[in-house]
């Protein structure tokens, strides 16, 4: 095992009726920041909840945030922030919410003579302040609401960059599994495709002995596999919806990722094509994971073999053959999950694998994966074999 430290300062509200336990979480009279995505946690009662329960509370409400979140519109947040010196930023939504909520948390005490983009750039590098921040969760997928990591796309320059700082990790997360039921189908399988991708990149690189954290992994990679399915047929399973809820959060809350190896390619390809094509995040994770297994998996060979005993109850007396299925397997859950593995399957007939190499370049993703073995000729092979 690896050296590692690891603090996971979020308070974790689970289950149902906990938004009412923003009452005791602040001191009367904070002033508050609301952020909101579309517009559904009105519509499904969420927001009418959060509002009753700070009604002794400063509250005003910034909405818009985008599910792949727009530095362009995060801004006119920050500049709102800095007029109006709120005590505290509330997220209500899912990740991408979250993630646009750190970035104005952290930009709001940036240098305003500064463009806070360098800190995006930098992934995070220069962030020496941030608002606090909390989070009512309505979609389990990116487990942004116990994490550092924020992700943020800028439209004048195409980018959509990853950056983390402990200084934007919520103070506190309230994730109540009934706020779930209302979720479009399309979002229920992204979240469930996201942090199942999510604990592979942690899980599925090569052996350190870190017994305990594999098999955290493997029990979050089996529930996901068990409830998926379930959450699509059963909408309003509280249990299901539950189980899947804190799988994504433990996904990436630091705990199976503490001491060992760490992969990560599949989310710096799948990044450039929702920048080139407009996929959803977990599309692109479901397109690129099955490709990218069989490219690497010599070096995923040991890892590979294990994830199919273990996971996928397979007979591994014949390694190949096993490996072969395992990936296979993998892609049908992603199918059965209405998400499809290739980008033929989202009428993308013709990718531009040239566009899409030299922004990787362009990028200096040059280098991936848990060897760094990845070079530009393999991520152009696993596009071309994801289309």
């Amino acid at each position: 095992m690896q050296n590692f430290r690891l603090h996971t300062p979020t308070q974790i509200i689970f289950g149902e009726g906990q938004v009412d336990a923003l009452k005791d979480l602040l001191p009367h009279g904070t002033r508050i920041l609301i952020t909101i995505g579309g517009g559904s946690v009105k519509q499904n009662g969420v927001l009418d909840q959060v509002m009753t329960a700070l009604k002794d509370h400063e509250v005003d409400l910034f909405e818009g945030i985008e599910p792949n979140p727009k530095y362009e519109t995060l801004m006119q947040a920050v500049e709102q922030v800095r007029q109006q010196h709120y005590d505290l930023l509330l997220s209500v939504g899912g990740g991408s919410v979250l993630d646009g909520t750190k970035f104005i948390a952290a930009a709001a005490h940036y240098d305003p003579s500064e463009d806070p983009w360098r800190f995006v750039e930098a992934g995070g590098l220069g962030i020496k302040q941030a608002m606090p921040i909390g989070c009512v969760l309505t979609l389990p997928a990116t487990g942004s609401e116990s994490n550092a990591n924020s992700v943020i796309s800028r439209l004048s320059t195409g980018q959509k960059l990853g950056f983390a700082s402990a200084k934007v990790i919520p103070q506190f997360a309230i994730l109540d599994p009934t706020h779930t039921y209302t979720l479009p189908t399309r979002q229920v399988a992204n979240g469930v495709v996201d942090a199942f991708v999510h604990t592979i990149e942690q899980y599925l690189t090569y052996p350190v002995n870190a017994r305990l954290q594999d098999r955290f992994a493997e029990g979050i990679l089996q529930t996901l596999v068990e409830e998926g399915p379930r959450a699509l047929a059963e909408p309003h399973n509280y249990e299901v919806r539950a189980n899947i809820m804190w799988s994504a959060t433990m996904a990436l809350n630091g705990l199976i990722g503490a001491g060992v190896p760490q992969d990560w390619a599949t989310h710096m390809l799948g990044h450039e094509l929702t920048a080139v094509y407009g996929l959803d995040h977990a599309q692109t994770l479901a397109v690129v994971l099955p490709s990218l297994l069989q490219v690497q998996r010599t070096q995923k060979h040991a890892k590979l073999l294990q994830y199919a005993e273990r996971v996928w109850g397979l007979d591994c007396s014949d390694p190949e053959h096993a490996i072969e299925r395992a990936i296979e397997k993998t892609r049908a859950f992603f199918e059965s999950m209405g998400t499809p593995t290739t980008l033929a399957g989202y009428d993308i007939s013709n990718p531009d694998l040239d566009l899409l190499v030299k922004r990787l370049e362009t990028h200096n993703l040059t280098q991936l994966g848990e060897h760094q073995d990845i070079d530009l000729a393999k991520s152009r092979l696993i596009y071309q074999m994801a289309s």
